[in-house]
Protein backbone atom coordinates (compact mmCIF):
# COMPACT_ATOMS: atom_id res chain seq x y z
CA UNK A 1 0.00 0.00 0.00
CA UNK A 2 1.53 3.04 -1.06
CA UNK A 3 1.50 6.30 0.98
CA UNK A 4 -1.59 8.32 -0.84
CA UNK A 5 -3.52 4.72 -0.34
CA UNK A 6 -2.72 5.26 3.54
CA UNK A 7 -3.98 8.92 3.96
CA UNK A 8 -7.15 8.06 2.25
CA UNK A 9 -7.68 5.11 4.43
CA UNK A 10 -7.28 7.35 6.90
CA UNK A 11 -9.44 10.27 6.10
CA UNK A 12 -13.30 10.23 7.41
CA UNK A 13 -16.49 8.76 6.10
CA UNK A 14 -17.18 12.84 5.67
CA UNK A 15 -15.40 13.29 2.91
CA UNK A 16 -14.66 11.44 -0.58
CA UNK A 17 -11.57 8.83 -0.62
CA UNK A 18 -11.13 8.18 -4.20
CA UNK A 19 -7.76 9.02 -5.59
CA UNK A 20 -9.14 11.53 -8.91
CA UNK A 21 -11.46 13.91 -5.56
CA UNK A 22 -10.25 17.42 -4.45
CA UNK A 23 -9.11 15.36 -1.37
CA UNK A 24 -7.09 12.81 -3.27
CA UNK A 25 -5.47 15.20 -5.66
CA UNK A 26 -4.04 17.59 -3.01
CA UNK A 27 -3.21 14.57 -0.82
CA UNK A 28 -1.16 12.93 -3.95
CA UNK A 29 0.99 16.07 -3.76
CA UNK A 30 2.25 15.63 -0.50
CA UNK A 31 2.22 11.22 -0.62
CA UNK A 32 4.41 11.14 -4.19
CA UNK A 33 7.16 13.52 -1.99
CA UNK A 34 7.02 10.91 1.14
CA UNK A 35 7.38 8.02 -1.36
CA UNK A 36 10.37 9.42 -2.84
CA UNK A 37 11.89 10.07 0.76
CA UNK A 38 10.82 6.40 1.19
CA UNK A 39 12.74 5.39 -1.51
CA UNK A 40 15.97 7.70 -0.82
CA UNK A 41 16.03 6.39 2.84
CA UNK A 42 15.81 2.41 1.74
CA UNK A 43 18.29 3.17 -1.08
CA UNK A 44 21.03 5.02 1.29
CA UNK A 45 20.09 2.35 4.07
CA UNK A 46 20.92 -0.50 1.38
CA UNK A 47 24.21 1.52 -0.15
CA UNK A 48 25.79 1.02 3.60
CA UNK A 49 25.96 -2.72 2.34
CA UNK A 50 29.70 -3.12 0.77
CA UNK A 51 27.86 -5.67 -1.80
CA UNK A 52 25.16 -2.89 -2.93
CA UNK A 53 27.15 0.21 -2.56
CA UNK A 54 28.80 2.58 -5.77
CA UNK A 55 30.68 5.03 -6.62
CA UNK A 56 30.98 7.47 -3.86
CA UNK A 57 28.66 5.50 -1.31
CA UNK A 58 31.60 2.72 -1.59
CA UNK A 59 34.31 5.91 -1.70
CA UNK A 60 32.81 6.41 1.92
CA UNK A 61 32.99 2.45 3.15
CA UNK A 62 36.59 2.54 1.96
CA UNK A 63 37.02 5.91 3.90
CA UNK A 64 36.23 4.50 7.20
CA UNK A 65 38.51 1.28 7.06
CA UNK A 66 41.08 3.47 5.40
CA UNK A 67 41.41 1.82 2.34
CA UNK A 68 41.72 4.05 -0.51
CA UNK A 69 40.67 3.37 -4.26
CA UNK A 70 42.69 4.35 -6.38
CA UNK A 71 42.20 3.24 -10.33
CA UNK A 72 40.01 0.23 -8.71
CA UNK A 73 36.45 -0.16 -10.56
CA UNK A 74 34.01 -0.92 -7.82
CA UNK A 75 33.92 -4.75 -7.93
CA UNK A 76 37.79 -4.48 -7.17
CA UNK A 77 37.72 -1.50 -4.34
CA UNK A 78 35.35 -3.87 -2.58
CA UNK A 79 37.58 -6.72 -2.94
CA UNK A 80 39.83 -4.51 -1.45
CA UNK A 81 37.62 -3.32 0.90
CA UNK A 82 36.64 -7.08 2.68
CA UNK A 83 40.39 -7.66 2.17
CA UNK A 84 41.11 -4.36 4.74
CA UNK A 85 38.51 -5.42 6.92
CA UNK A 86 39.72 -8.61 7.99
CA UNK A 87 43.54 -7.71 7.74
CA UNK A 88 42.28 -5.63 10.75
CA UNK A 89 41.41 -8.16 12.40
CA UNK A 90 44.19 -10.80 11.16
CA UNK A 91 46.87 -12.23 14.17
CA UNK A 92 48.99 -13.80 11.01
CA UNK A 93 47.71 -17.99 11.79
CA UNK A 94 47.00 -20.29 8.78
CA UNK A 95 43.19 -20.06 9.68
CA UNK A 96 43.19 -16.41 9.58
CA UNK A 97 45.07 -16.21 6.33
CA UNK A 98 42.22 -19.09 5.10
CA UNK A 99 39.53 -16.47 6.30
CA UNK A 100 40.70 -13.17 5.16
CA UNK A 101 40.85 -14.53 1.96
CA UNK A 102 37.71 -16.66 1.79
CA UNK A 103 36.15 -13.43 2.62
CA UNK A 104 38.07 -11.59 0.05
CA UNK A 105 37.73 -13.66 -2.54
CA UNK A 106 33.77 -14.16 -1.57
CA UNK A 107 34.68 -18.33 -1.65
CA UNK A 108 33.83 -20.99 0.64
CA UNK A 109 36.75 -22.17 3.18
CA UNK A 110 37.56 -25.08 1.66
CA UNK A 111 38.81 -23.62 -1.93
CA UNK A 112 41.34 -22.23 -0.07
CA UNK A 113 44.75 -24.12 0.57
CA UNK A 114 47.62 -23.18 2.60
CA UNK A 115 50.73 -24.97 3.25
CA UNK A 116 54.07 -23.98 4.77
CA UNK A 117 57.28 -24.66 3.07
CA UNK A 118 59.24 -24.62 6.27
CA UNK A 119 58.88 -28.66 6.00
CA UNK A 120 59.12 -29.42 2.38
CA UNK A 121 60.89 -32.61 1.17
CA UNK A 122 62.88 -30.69 -1.88
CA UNK A 123 63.36 -27.34 -0.63
CA UNK A 124 61.96 -26.13 2.77
CA UNK A 125 62.32 -22.05 3.91
CA UNK A 126 61.34 -21.71 7.14
CA UNK A 127 59.25 -18.76 6.42
CA UNK A 128 57.10 -19.14 3.55
CA UNK A 129 54.11 -20.33 2.74
CA UNK A 130 52.13 -21.39 -0.75
CA UNK A 131 48.91 -20.36 -0.92
CA UNK A 132 46.10 -21.84 -3.42
CA UNK A 133 43.12 -20.20 -4.32
CA UNK A 134 40.82 -20.53 -7.64
CA UNK A 135 41.42 -18.16 -10.17
CA UNK A 136 37.86 -18.08 -11.60
CA UNK A 137 36.70 -15.45 -9.25
CA UNK A 138 39.51 -12.85 -10.05
CA UNK A 139 38.94 -13.25 -14.11
CA UNK A 140 35.33 -12.26 -13.57
CA UNK A 141 36.33 -8.70 -11.89
CA UNK A 142 39.43 -8.32 -13.61
CA UNK A 143 42.02 -8.37 -10.96
CA UNK A 144 45.11 -8.84 -11.94
CA UNK A 145 47.10 -12.33 -10.15
CA UNK A 146 50.00 -9.78 -9.39
CA UNK A 147 48.04 -7.31 -7.65
CA UNK A 148 46.50 -10.21 -5.83
CA UNK A 149 49.87 -11.48 -5.31
CA UNK A 150 50.83 -8.82 -3.23
CA UNK A 151 47.55 -8.52 -1.58
CA UNK A 152 48.23 -12.09 0.03
CA UNK A 153 51.45 -11.21 1.07
CA UNK A 154 50.22 -8.19 3.07
CA UNK A 155 47.55 -10.75 5.16
CA UNK A 156 50.15 -13.02 6.00
CA UNK A 157 52.87 -12.25 8.96
CA UNK A 158 55.54 -9.82 8.94
CA UNK A 159 58.82 -11.56 6.90
CA UNK A 160 56.85 -14.62 5.98
CA UNK A 161 57.21 -15.16 1.98
CA UNK A 162 53.63 -16.39 0.21
CA UNK A 163 53.86 -17.96 -3.00
CA UNK A 164 50.50 -18.40 -4.61
CA UNK A 165 48.99 -20.90 -7.02
CA UNK A 166 45.78 -19.69 -8.81
CA UNK A 167 43.77 -23.02 -9.79
CA UNK A 168 42.89 -23.11 -13.29
CA UNK A 169 40.11 -25.83 -14.76
CA UNK A 170 42.52 -27.87 -17.54
CA UNK A 171 42.65 -31.04 -16.90
CA UNK A 172 44.18 -33.94 -18.78
CA UNK A 173 41.60 -37.07 -19.93
CA UNK A 174 41.44 -39.49 -16.76
CA UNK A 175 41.45 -41.77 -19.74
CA UNK A 176 44.40 -43.40 -21.60
CA UNK A 177 44.68 -42.60 -25.29
CA UNK A 178 41.41 -41.46 -25.47
CA UNK A 179 39.44 -37.59 -25.69
CA UNK A 180 36.98 -36.17 -23.10
CA UNK A 181 34.99 -32.98 -23.30
CA UNK A 182 33.81 -31.31 -20.36
CA UNK A 183 33.03 -27.47 -21.03
CA UNK A 184 34.61 -26.21 -17.95
CA UNK A 185 37.97 -28.42 -18.45
CA UNK A 186 39.03 -28.45 -21.81
CA UNK A 187 38.92 -25.90 -25.00
CA UNK A 188 35.42 -24.07 -25.87
CA UNK A 189 34.48 -24.91 -29.57
CA UNK A 190 33.48 -21.99 -31.96
CA UNK A 191 30.00 -22.24 -30.37
CA UNK A 192 30.80 -22.04 -27.23
CA UNK A 193 31.69 -18.86 -24.82
CA UNK A 194 32.99 -21.18 -21.66
CA UNK A 195 35.80 -23.16 -21.53
CA UNK A 196 38.57 -23.94 -19.09
CA UNK A 197 40.81 -21.58 -17.55
CA UNK A 198 44.28 -21.46 -17.13
CA UNK A 199 46.40 -21.61 -13.98
CA UNK A 200 49.00 -19.28 -12.89
CA UNK A 201 51.58 -19.26 -10.05
CA UNK A 202 52.79 -15.68 -8.42
CA UNK A 203 56.29 -15.76 -6.24
CA UNK A 204 57.06 -12.35 -4.85
CA UNK A 205 60.98 -12.75 -5.40
CA UNK A 206 60.37 -11.97 -9.23
CA UNK A 207 58.36 -9.00 -8.29
CA UNK A 208 60.58 -6.33 -6.71
CA UNK A 209 58.47 -3.69 -4.44
CA UNK A 210 59.07 -0.31 -6.68
CA UNK A 211 57.77 2.84 -5.55
CA UNK A 212 55.16 2.59 -8.38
Amino acid sequence: MNSLDRMLLRLTDAYSKETNSNVGKVLALAAEQIDDLRVAVSKTGTWRDIDEAEGAALDAIGYNVQQWRGQANDDIYRMLIKSKVARNRSDGSVNTIIEVLAITLDVEYDQIQVRGLWDDTVDPEPAAIFVDVPAAPLNEIGFSITQFGRLVNRIVAAGVRASVLFQGTFQFSSITNESEFDDNKGFADLEQTQGGQLGEVYDPADDPDLPL
